[in-house]
């Protein structure tokens, strides 16, 4: 299956009614794998900061998570595995497995939980597949 069915299948799914508004599948050097049509144009440093705050929980908590120039406030997530951000009535959701990012951004009506449970259900089973 090709990294791209992976967002369009898997990330941009319908859940209940809703789906994320952007979803990608990044490396952890930067480079996009899979995106989805809408995805912003992210600076590498902000991927670059993602990595350093999984390598040190914490370190993003002060700034923000920056995505396409876009600022998420920093919520709670699971240090080394998972960093979810919120902006308004939206957010994202960072989900490190060994060798890549899945990230998705949401917005209302899609809740947190159901933006997480979509990114993270997804690293998980490519944990599992050794990616």
């Amino acid at each position: 299956m090709s990294w791209q069915t992976y967002v369009d299948e898997h990330l941009m799914c319908d859940i209940e009614g809703n789906s994320l508004s952007s979803a990608a599948i990044v490396g952890h050097d930067g480079s996009v794998w899979a995106q989805s049509s809408a995805f912003p144009q992210f600076k590498p440093e902000e991927i670059s900061a993602i990595m350093k705050d999984f390598d040190e929980p914490g370190t993003l908590a002060p700034t923000g998570l920056h995505l396409g120039g876009t600022k998420y406030m920093v919520i709670q997530g699971e240090p080394g595995a998972v960093i979810r951000g919120k902006k308004g009535p939206g957010g994202v959701c960072v989900k490190k497995t060994n060798q890549c990012l899945l990230i998705g951004i949401y917005d209302e009506p899609m809740t947190p939980g159901q933006c997480n449970m979509v990114v993270e259900r997804l690293g998980d089973y490519l944990v599992d597949q050794g990616y």
